[in-house]
C-alpha cells in the first residue's frame, strides 16, 4: 500500500476558533491526527519580559519549534501508529496530520511539508471578547491584550501578507470570521478535492472569504 501523507497548515489569530475547527474536522477526515503548537511553549521561567513588564508568550522565541518539526517528522515516519488505526482499517493509504497554531507561516521549515494551509481572523472586538473569557495560566495581567497580543497579531499578520506571495507552491486558504459549519464544509470539500488529485502539482495560494 502506498501511504500518501496530507498535511494541513491551520493557523489562526489567537482565539480564532483554530483548536474547535480541527477538533471538528478530525472527526470527519480519514485517519487524522493533531499537533497543537501551543503545546510546545517554553517554560515561563524561559520566557522574555518586554519594557512593559509583559511576558512576550506570542513570539517564537518563547516555543520550541525544534520539538515541534521533529514531532512532525515523527508522525510522518510512524502515521499509522499515531492514528490508532491498523493497516488494513486505513482509508486508501491516506494519512491527514492537522497541525494547529498562532505562528505557523512564520517558521520557515514548516513551508517544505504542508500540503494545504488555512488562516482564520476574527474582528478585534470578538478577538478581545474571547480572549477575556479564557483563564490562562500564568493569567493575562491588566491591559496585555492590548500591549501586547494584538499588536504581535498585527505584526505577525503583516509579515504573513509578505510571505504568502513567497509560497507559490502550497496551497492556501484565508477565512475571515469563520463560522463553524461553515469552515468545515469549506476545509473538508478543499480536502478531498485535493486528495482526488494527489499526485499532482500544487496550485497558487488562495484567499476566501465567508
Amino acid at each position: 500500500m502506498v501511504l500518501v501523507f496530507f498535511l494541513l497548515l491551520w493557523l489562526s489569530v489567537t482565539n480564532g476558533g483554530k483548536t474547535t475547527l480541527a477538533r471538528n474536522l478530525q472527526r470527519q477526515l480519514p485517519n487524522c491526527s493533531i499537533i497543537s503548537q501551543d503545546d510546545f511553549f517554553k517554560p515561563e521561567s524561559e520566557i522574555e519580559i518586554d519594557e512593559n513588564g509583559f511576558l512576550q508568550y506570542d513570539v517564537l522565541d518563547a516555543l520550541n519549534m525544534e520539538k515541534m518539526m521533529s514531532t512532525v517528522h515523527s508522525w510522518m515516519k510512524n502515521s499509522q501508529h499515531a492514528t490508532g488505526l491498523p493497516d488494513s482499517e486505513s482509508t486508501e493509504g491516506v494519512y491527514i496530520l492537522i497541525i494547529e497554531g498562532f505562528l505557523l507561516f512564520n517558521y520557515k521549515p514548516l513551508d517544505t511539508i504542508w500540503n494545504r494551509s488555512y488562516f482564520l481572523t476574527i474582528p478585534y472586538e470578538e478577538c478581545k471578547r474571547r480572549r477575556s473569557a479564557r483563564v490562562y495560566v500564568p493569567p493575562d495581567p491588566p491591559g496585555y491584550f492590548d500591549g501586547h497580543v494584538w499588536p504581535m497579531y498585527q505584526k505577525h499578520r503583516r509579515e504573513i501578507d509578505d510571505i504568502t506571495y513567497n509560497i507559490g507552491s502550497n496551497d492556501g486558504l484565508f477565512i475571515q470570521k469563520p463560522e463553524l459549519q461553515s469552515s468545515e464544509q469549506l476545509v473538508v470539500t478543499s480536502v478531498n478535492q485535493k486528495l482526488e488529485k494527489r499526485g499532482g502539482s500544487r496550485s497558487g495560494n488562495i484567499y476566501h472569504n465567508i
